[in-house]
């Protein structure tokens, strides 16, 4: 093969190697040559600011955003760099930098580990002061704000009746973003309560009754097993018209912290005093988890009418049918109680 020939083969090569690399790396190419022209941001950027993308914005909304926070340059610029990659935003808020090249701050979305978020974990059986204390901690909005949210149940579908918001806020852990206000907070937390209670076909009018109970239940009840014959006891006691009888309620409505409670605390009226009144208190005495609220609707077998944790370190509860058998597990507890000094749990 001749010289010529071969330098013709070989330039031929090149063609279709720099024409094939060329349509291949377009994008890049072109990134590259708009970023010489002046469009576009060279690099990740610098410094921090955070972009909020909300549910319903569009690309060209969201190009329009990086362009007004300084995160990209040029809007048509960042708006074409979207619509080639064609990426899925969801809502949120995101951690991004200033001077950002569109490809690193459309990449910087895209990335869960940019996504600010605040996770709350409330526990079962806590009250609502607990819940707007953990609350506020965790996401930085005052505890006032809650308290003021919470001052209208109206707002959140709930009975304007209601003394307050306790046992209607869900104990879940939840996720909240930065800027929500506390009304946004406790609304979805109602929603997830009224979620759960859907769940059990609890009707609208019972479901302040099953809140309450479960919310006692949940109180008293000390290991899972034990939650459905806790129900059943205050289930047999209301049907056969006996006070419930709950320390619980008492220290609830005391505003006491602890599982005993004094002859004065037992003898005062408050509306949720089951010593002194018939039936369930006025309302829930804290968070009722999904257990609890199982156990108020699908009780145990059972004819007990008293029960007494005997050791409050492990959970061990008697169940009892007639007050001899209460009697005795009541000092079982006592002497546990003298082992065991200054426990109050």
């Amino acid at each position: 093969m001749s010289r010529r020939k071969i330098v013709v083969i070989v330039l031929a090569i090149v063609l279709v190697v720099t024409g094939v690399t060329g349509y291949t790396f377009r994008g890049q190419i072109r990134a590259a040559i708009d970023t010489i022209s002046g469009v576009d941001y060279k690099g990740s950027g610098t410094g921090s600011v955070n972009l909020v993308i909300v549910s319903g914005d569009t690309g060209e909304k969201v190009a329009q955003k990086l362009v007004d926070l300084g995160i990209t340059k040029d809007f048509s610029y960042t708006y074409k760099r979207i619509i080639a990659e064609n990426p899925s935003f969801i809502p949120g808020t995101f951690s991004l930098r200033l001077q950002m090249s569109a490809n690193e701050a459309i990449a910087m979305i895209l990335d869960p580990v940019n996504r600010l978020i605040n996770r709350v974990t409330i526990k079962e059986g806590l009250r609502i002061g607990t819940v707007f204390k953990v609350l506020s901690e965790e996401t930085g909005i005052p505890g006032s704000n809650f308290e003021d949210a919470a001052k209208n149940p109206e707002f959140y579908g709930l009975p304007k009746s209601l003394t307050n918001l306790d046992g209607y806020l869900f104990p879940a852990t939840y996720e909240v973003e930065p800027g929500s206000s506390a009304e946004s907070v406790i609304r979805m937390m109602v929603n997830r309560m009224n979620v759960e209670l859907k769940k059990f076909g609890v009707a609208d009018s019972d479901r302040h009754k099953v809140l309450t109970l479960a919310s006692i239940v949940q109180k008293e009840a000390r290991i899972t097993e034990d939650f459905y014959k806790v129900s059943r006891v205050f289930l047999n006691r209301l049907n056969q018209g006996m006070l419930l009888q709950s320390d619980a309620t008492v220290s609830y409505g005391s505003g006491g912290t602890t599982v005993t409670t004094t002859d004065a605390e037992r003898a005062d009226p408050n509306g949720y005093n089951t010593y002194v009144h018939e039936g369930l208190p006025i309302g829930p005495i804290g968070a009722p988890g999904s257990l609890a609220i199982d156990a108020a609707l699908h009780p145990a077998v059972g004819d007990w009418i008293y029960f007494c944790a005997v050791n409050l370190k492990t959970g061990e509860t008697v169940f009892s049918s007639n007050y001899a058998g209460h009697a005795k597990a009541v000092k079982q507890w006592k002497k546990w109680m003298q082992e065991n000094p200054g426990w109050n749990g």
